[in-house]
């Protein structure tokens, strides 16, 4: 199964790549072939981010979009999340986020077990994404 490894930094004088090796030995780990890395430094507020694009574009279905953690992909609004999620689910690409292990299920899991793990997975992703929001608002203030 191909990985697409997406990280984000928000600004200019952090690391986007911080996180790669990491994420790389996560897919290595989980048996997984990591076939691009997408890395940029832009406020994950914006929905529009030439990288995310560019990996969205390339990923085949039954692929994984692996990030380190949720608020790497989103601090976007609830609209914007929205139109993101079905995007990714339009694509058929599996979201894996390595800091919540519920989302390492769907790396293999499949039948009546994965189907619950996706849905329990979807609403901790949600949650998480609003958080990440939400921190994001209390930041600009």
């Amino acid at each position: 199964m191909n990985a697409h490894l997406y990280l984000r930094a928000s600004t200019k004088d952090q690391d986007a790549n911080r996180a790669k090796v990491a994420l790389e030995s996560f897919a290595t780990e989980k048996g997984l072939t990591i076939a691009g890395v997408y890395a940029e430094n832009i406020s994950g507020t914006k929905l529009n981010r030439p990288e995310l694009i560019a990996l969205l574009d390339s990923a085949k279905e039954g692929d994984v979009l692996l990030v380190e953690s949720v608020d790497r992909l989103s601090r976007l609004s609830t609209t914007d999340w929205d139109t993101l999620k079905s995007t990714i689910k339009a694509k058929g690409l599996r979201l894996v986020v390595a800091d919540l292990p519920t989302s390492h299920m769907l790396v293999e899991t499949t039948g009546m077990t994965g189907q619950i793990m996706d849905v329990i997975n979807n609403m901790l992703i949600d949650l998480m994404a609003t958080m990440a929001r939400l921190d994001q608002e209390k930041r600009v203030e």
